[in-house]
């Protein structure tokens, strides 16, 4: 096969005036920014109640586009908006303009390395995360299958999804097979608000019966005291999992919990943790049951193939941060990925709408609580130009 040389990237985002067009730009009238969820901030009463008034959305999507000298497009999604626009077109372009799409190891390394002094974790991460996906995409155009086959090949013909929402009892009825709802309170909001938390949790049990599976995210938001005594007093309502309850970094006290609530329901976390090392600290401290990176967000496909290898070497499950078709590729293709999950995005949770509102065409969702995704090649999705305004901050 010829060298597929990469002949341009470029960085977007969405025009902020399309209101609620943006998965990390979401407004109110919208169960996740109207709904009371424990959060790194919840500590601060001025910023207590709506996670949008200290910025959870403040940066937004981008989306990154390869095209090879035919014309051929590749796409990949993250968070960062324009500070990583900035960050692929003035910097990473450099490791893939040029340069044979192919080696996608190599440049994906080049991108890595070249960023660490600034880089490491976070946005950098993400923006190189989303040049990658694009690669793939590329990758998969280039040899005309999607990207699970390149990947190895599906493991599951069809993959389980499980919701994520402030409806549980709407999830169960719309087929899904498991729900996960948000823990609304910290500890900030003392034994009052503990008490508001476990009031939820039962109501939430009463409403899908004693079977079906219920999880609960905490979304860095608790202290290990405040995670030990909850867990524990969990135990009536059969939860299955708590998540990300600890900032992404205390992994210490993420050994801490799991020593003192063993066996009363799994651990779960990964969603703000970025590359392989992260994830070999958790899987070698034993911190959690079950790994969860957003593969948006952890380096894309290239890094997250790894870490899910690493975790297959323990029997560790992972089961990715809801990222849509880029995820359902992974698990397709890896045995230790037992279930996807789906972030319910329609504004009362009433309804199956795609994560990312307008911005594919194509994008697949669940029916019935199962994903099926086709064999097109890549992603098999593409950008819905005519449905979005798409902005290129800083071309070069």
């Amino acid at each position: 096969m010829k060298p597929a040389i990469v002949k341009q990237l470029r960085a977007y985002v969405i025009d902020p005036g399309e209101s609620g067009a943006d998965y990390h730009n979401q407004h109110t009238g919208h169960w996740i920014v109207d709904t009371h969820i424990a959060n790194p901030m919840s500590v601060y009463p001025q910023y207590k109640t709506n996670r949008m008034s200290w910025g959870i959305n403040a940066l937004g999507t981008v989306i990154v586009e390869a095209e090879l000298a035919d014309g051929t497009v590749g796409i990949g999604v993250s968070i960062g908006g324009e500070p990583a626009c900035y960050v692929v077109e003035k910097h990473l372009n450099r490791f893939v303009e040029g340069q044979d799409v192919r080696d996608v190891e190599r440049i994906f390394d080049q991108m890595w390395r070249a960023t660490m002094p600034y880089g490491r974790k976070g946005l950098t991460i993400q923006a190189i995360s989303a040049v990658d996906l694009a690669l793939w995409d590329l990758l998969g155009k280039l040899r005309g299958e999607p990207i699970y086959a390149l990947l190895g090949g599906k493991t599951k013909d069809r993959l389980p999804v499980y919701a994520t929402t402030a409806r549980p009892d709407l999830a169960q009825k719309m087929g899904f097979v498991a729900s996960k709802f948000p823990c609304e309170y910290g500890p900030g909001d003392g034994d009052q608000g503990l008490r508001k938390n476990l009031e939820t949790a039962r109501k939430h049990r009463e409403a899908v019966g004693p079977d079906f599976p219920l999880m609960i995210d905490c979304y860095m938001g608790l202290s290990v005291p405040y995670a030990i005594k909850y867990a524990r007093a969990l135990a009536p309502y059969n939860i299955r999992w708590i998540e990300e309850f600890l900032p992404p970094d205390d992994i210490d006290g993420y050994v801490q919990v799991k020593q003192a609530v063993a066996g009363a329901m799994l651990l779960t976390t990964g969603e703000h943790e970025y590359m392989r090392y992260g994830f070999r600290e958790l899987i070698a401290r034993k911190a959690v049951d079950i790994l969860q990176p957003d593969i948006n967000w952890v380096g894309g496909i290239t890094e997250a193939r790894r870490i899910v290898a690493m975790a297959a070497a323990y029997d560790i499950p992972v089961i990715p941060h809801g990222s849509s078709v880029f995820s359902y590729h992974l698990q397709y293709a890896f045995t230790n990925c037992p279930m996807a999950e789906f972030l319910i995005m329609s504004p009362k949770a009433d309804t199956i709408v795609p994560l990312f509102g307008d911005l594919f065409v194509h994008e697949p969702v669940p029916k019935d609580g199962w994903i099926d995704i086709p064999d097109t090649p890549g992603w098999g999705v593409e950008l819905n130009r005519a449905g979005l305004t798409l902005k290129r901050p800083y071309e070069h």
